[in-house]
């Protein structure tokens, strides 16, 4: 028995051993089992944060988040330097994001974005810093499905200034009358013998915070009150008489100026003036506008809703303003948000004053359009004939003048040819009864540039001598209907799109050519002859005593034109410019 239960239990040692290894690589097996599920889950949790070694800026390279950040060039370059901190800081790290800035002009992303004007591309950005919020206010409107979100946060700041040579600012320094937008830029109807002795030059405002700045600024100079219209656009006239197409072709011209110029003046901010003097050496020196500037504000402007990137943008811009970023912004030319400056940069050398020369109100969104509206349809070509009036009644006396219609009416419109810029096609006809043939009209100078060479002359030369030798037709009468059909027929006939194609008519009486057309078939014709697409529009100023204004107000309305009434020919001059402020409001009207 004994025997036989030993022989039983040796005979089940191996299976008790192999039964306990079992349990042993079962146990074993779980183990392994739980030790990979950990670490499996270690690895997706690891995965969904991005994060392959904990606390390591390394695990962010699959999944990490580039905030893009479009600039404006002058500041791109201080602020890829404070990305670059940033990228290294522990915010950036815990949010596994990278800042990327670029210079883009901040027009050229304005326009990107409302579809308003030209763009060269490659503006898209989480973030935006232009250098005004001159362009945030003017694409908020029309931002479509864009996000335009301002913060309320300037990065940097840089009032405008003039800047010019030193000796020039010392004598403006010396004047008895400090510079100001008041005065900078003239507003009279017509040039005043002498010439200013300054030259303001802005860059063009379509893509110059500077230069839609100045407009700002002149406008306000002007004021609301009655006649403010017509000061602005010879205001408008005179600067575009005087555009630099970017900053360096602006500072060319202080370079070039000659001494028997008149001495240019050019708006631009400190920074500009800072950069440009740092890079080439100049001695440009500063004027600051007596009674306030406009400041570039450089704000900080979100183009996202992302949540996570809302997040990243607003670490950047807390960075961004911290007082070590500032410093570095300072350095760079710029004021701090809080308009202090950095006095070993923008040193009284060059005409820089630490104290910031005064605060003028930020055109409204509505304001900066209209000014560039303004500006560019007073900038389009223009394509005019001018019609005069010869019959004998100009012949007669302008009380308190010594001059007759006919002089003063000459010398108005002579003067008035200095509004034009040099590229504006102009043309003379005159008229009177049977002038050739039955004709009542004949071209006296054909329709061509100001500047175009005529004979060893310019156009501007030829008509001002033709103006000049314009003489009255004893006894003729006034064969008005016909002429304006006919000149208005040329007008149609040659319009060029990319002009304002304009029939000025300048008569003293009302048509009395009995054989001509009626004033209903002259309405019926210029309806028809008008398209709105092609709009050729007719200005008419009428003078003296006994004019009738209602057939020419009637001629004038047909064709989305204007007429002017006046008994006395010397207020010409002010009615051109009345009739640019027409374009400029896009409308038509009397005056009487």
């Amino acid at each position: 028995m004994g025997r036989h239960r030993g022989s039983n239990a040796a005979d089940n040692a191996p299976d008790t051993r192999r039964r306990a290894n079992r349990r042993r690589r079962r146990r074993g097996t779980g183990r392994a089992l739980a030790a990979f599920a950990a670490a499996l889950a270690i690895l997706i949790g690891l995965g969904v944060t991005g994060y392959f070694v904990l606390g390591g800026r390394l695990g962010c390279a699959s999944s990490s988040l580039p905030l893009q950040v479009a600039a404006a060039p002058e500041i791109a370059p201080v602020l890829t330097r404070l990305a670059d901190d940033f990228n290294s800081t522990d915010a950036a790290k815990n949010r596994c994001v990278t800042v990327e800035v670029r210079g883009a002009d901040s027009a050229d992303v304005a326009y990107s974005i409302t579809g308003a004007g030209p763009t060269m591309g490659g503006t898209e950005s989480q973030v935006w810093i232009p250098d005004s919020t001159l362009w945030v206010k003017t694409v908020q409107r029309d931002a479509a499905d864009d996000v335009v979100v301002s913060t309320g946060t300037s990065v940097a700041r840089s009032p405008l200034v003039l800047v010019t040579t030193e000796t020039v600012a010392a004598e403006a320094d010396a004047s008895d009358t400090p510079l100001s937008w008041d005065n900078l830029v003239p507003t009279q109807a017509l040039p005043d013998q002498d010439a200013p002795p300054y030259q303001v030059h802005v860059i063009d405002p379509v893509n110059s915070s500077s230069g839609l700045a100045t407009l700002a600024l002149v406008s306000n100079s002007v004021g609301t009150e009655e006649g403010s219209q017509t000061r602005f656009i010879a205001a408008l006239q005179n600067l575009q008489k005087s555009i630099a197409p970017d900053e360096e072709a602006a500072f060319t011209l202080i370079s070039e100026a000659a001494d028997d110029e008149q001495a240019p003046l050019l708006v631009l901010s400190e920074q500009a003036a800072w950069r440009h003097s740092t890079r080439s050496g100049s001695t440009v020196h500063v004027i600051y506008p007596d009674n306030g500037t406009y400041t570039l504000d450089y704000p900080y402007v979100l183009r996202s809703d992302a949540p996570e990137v809302q997040l990243a943008a607003e670490d950047f811009r807390a960075f961004l303003t911290s007082q070590e970023a500032q410093r570095a912004i300072r350095a760079d030319g710029f004021r701090s948000a809080d308009d202090s400056t950095d006095p070993e940069v923008l040193t009284e050398k060059h005409g820089f004053r630490p104290e910031h020369p005064g605060e003028l109100p930020t055109p409204g969104e509505q304001a900066a359009k209209s000014l560039l509206q303004a500006w560019n349809q007073l900038k389009l070509g223009t394509r005019l004939l001018t019609v005069v009036d010869i019959s004998g009644s100009m012949a007669e006396p302008v009380p308190g003048t010594g001059l007759t219609r006919m002089q003063v009416t000459s010398m108005a419109a002579t003067q008035g040819l200095t509004l034009f810029p040099s590229n504006a096609e102009m043309g003379l006809w005159e008229f009177s009864v049977a002038l050739e043939g039955d004709q009542d009209y004949r071209e006296t100078v054909p329709i061509r540039p100001l500047d175009a060479e005529v004979d060893g002359a310019t156009q501007h030369e030829v008509l001002t001598a033709a103006l000049t030798g314009l003489t009255p037709k004893p006894d003729g009468d006034t064969g008005l209907y016909d002429t304006i059909l006919a000149a208005y027929q040329e007008l149609t006939e040659g319009y060029a799109a990319d002009r304002v194609n304009t029939l000025l008519v300048l008569t003293d009486g009302n048509n009395d050519d009995h054989d001509s057309i009626s004033l209903n078939e002259l309405l019926d014709q210029l309806e028809e002859l008008y398209q709105p697409d092609r709009p050729v529009s007719i200005i008419a100023i009428s003078f003296g005593p006994d004019v009738d204004p209602e057939p020419l107000e009637q001629i004038a309305e047909t064709t989305r034109g204007a007429a002017y009434t006046t008994e006395d020919p010397t207020e010409i001059g002010e009615i051109f410019l009345s009739a640019f402020a027409l374009r400029i409001s896009g409308g038509g009207g009397e005056e009487e």
